[in-house]
């Protein structure tokens, strides 16, 4: 079993890496993702200890903003279940659940490290995260890709 790192997006004004240091353990469940391939990469791909790149989406300012690691294997989404959630799924039912997730621990904080950053480095010019029209909230990142980002997230802005 090989370790992987993944970039997981979440709105801040959902749940913010801050958010996710007050949480017990410092432990969020990754709710709410409605892409299969999303899905997929959760259900299939993820195991638990991989790395996570905890990315703020649909802000000011998209970025980088913490690491951390996968808590659980893929379990089903409490929240398609719930008519009340906005992730709520009518199709699904308990035996044949549709949405599953993992929970993400959050085991630094980082600095802000956002999309022109990335973005000025030609060796991540291929990085999921930067493709034209990528709208995924969770895709994988590579080994060279994360070897870049550690060093770019080593210094201060």
């Amino acid at each position: 079993m090989s370790q992987h790192v993944w970039l997981m997006k979440s709105e801040p004004e959902e749940v913010s890496v801050d958010d996710v240091l007050t949480m017990p353990d410092q432990t969020v469940a990754w709710t709410g993702v409605r892409n299969y391939q999303a899905r997929n990469f959760m259900m299939r791909d993820m195991n638990k200890g991989d790395t996570v790149l905890f990315y703020h989406s649909s802000c000011a300012e998209p970025g980088i903003v913490g690491l951390g690691v996968v808590a659980s294997h893929a379990y089903p989404d409490q929240t398609q279940f719930d008519p009340t959630s906005k992730y709520f799924d009518p199709k699904a039912t308990t035996d044949k659940p549709r949405w599953f997730h993992v929970d993400v621990k959050i085991t630094q904080k980082t600095r802000w490290l956002g999309l022109k950053e990335l973005r000025a480095q030609t060796e991540l010019s291929t990085m999921r995260l930067l493709a034209k029209g990528n709208r995924l909230s969770i895709t994988p990142v590579t080994a060279e890709e994360w070897s870049i980002i550690k060093e770019l997230l080593k210094k201060k802005k």
